[in-house]
């Protein structure tokens, strides 16, 4: 057997058992995370510039992982081949500007409409770049999932998604999902069984370089001594749990699920964004927007259980 068939061979090797139950509940942390970020971060991108707020994002990112490597002893010597985390960073870093970039041109579940593709992206990409295969109950539950996860972020308005356009902030956040869809499956694909402490390090100190190129010019222009402390809270949940966190979440599982179940958990966002809106006193929706969620926990949980 050549070594590329090896390769493909083996990340097509998922997890069983009690690893794959922690892979789910993995991703399934990320989601929650990943959902209190929007809530925050809409809140402290009122108060100061976006762009600003990603680039702070990553530089305490960066700063927090690398105390957290020095007291854990995790070594951060110059990783081999790290064109892998200039590839990485650049995927993040254009996945994240697209995003704000398309929201000058369009509205938020507009975003969240496109956003619905990525799964199925990253199972397109998995197969291209590790020939993984992805069975055909798994992409059923996928589209069920999506399903459910469109009608959340539509609110249950039949009319506002048939008067779905696809305008040019919809094709520039298009742009955006692609890179976020091939950065699933190249985290195993660039797996060299590093420490995962020093592999999200290295990813994080790239992306950080790669977003301060759009970000630099308005970061500057940022009074960080007197921002009020509403945005000192957003980036230290958005560095720490929304960024530290869930890139060490998403690695640990990326490794032992299959990339198109990794990345569907994304569906549970819209209905963890609405119940957290709803927690914090920003309104409830209607029932039939949670009719949408069950729908998408239903695909959820019998995508969980398929076989790999």
């Amino acid at each position: 057997m050549t070594e590329q068939a090896t390769d493909r061979s083996r990340h097509n090797i998922h997890a069983r058992g009690s690893e794959k139950l922690k892979a789910h509940l993995a991703v399934l942390l990320f989601s929650l995370l990943v959902s209190g970020s929007f809530s925050l971060g809409g809140i402290a991108t009122q108060m100061v510039d976006p762009l600003a707020l990603q680039a702070l994002r990553y530089a305490v990112t960066v700063v927090f992982i690398a105390a957290l490597c020095a007291k854990l002893g995790v070594s951060l010597s110059w990783p081999k081949e790290p064109w892998r985390f200039a590839v990485l960073g650049l995927l993040m870093a254009v996945y994240m500007t697209t995003m704000f970039v398309a929201l000058q041109f369009t509205k938020p579940v507009a975003t969240g409409a496109v956003f619905t593709l990525m799964p199925l992206l990253s199972a397109v990409f998995a197969w291209f770049l590790m020939r993984q295969h992805t069975k055909p109950a798994v992409l059923v539950s996928l589209l069920i999932a999506a399903t459910g996860a469109v009608w959340v972020i539509f609110r249950g308005d039949l009319g506002a998604l048939l008067a779905f356009d696809v305008g040019r902030g919809e094709m520039i956040y298009f742009v955006g999902v692609l890179c976020h869809a091939a950065y699933v499956p190249l985290l195993r694909l660039f797996n060299r069984k590093e420490a995962p402490l020093a592999f999200v390090f290295w990813a994080a100190v790239a992306t950080f370089a790669f977003i301060l190129v759009p970000a630099a010019p308005r970061l500057v222009e940022v009074d960080l001594f007197n921002l009020p402390p509403m945005v000192w809270i957003a980036v230290i949940y958005l560095s720490v749990f929304a960024t530290a966190v869930t890139f060490f979440l998403l690695q640990y599982a990326s490794v032992r699920l299959p990339a198109s179940k990794v990345l569907a958990y994304g569906y549970l966002t819209p209905t963890f964004i609405i119940v957290i809106e709803g927690l914090i006193g920003h309104g409830w929706a209607s029932g039939a927007v949670f009719l949408g969620a069950l729908v998408t926990a239903c695909g959820l949980l019998v995508l969980a259980w398929l076989p790999d």
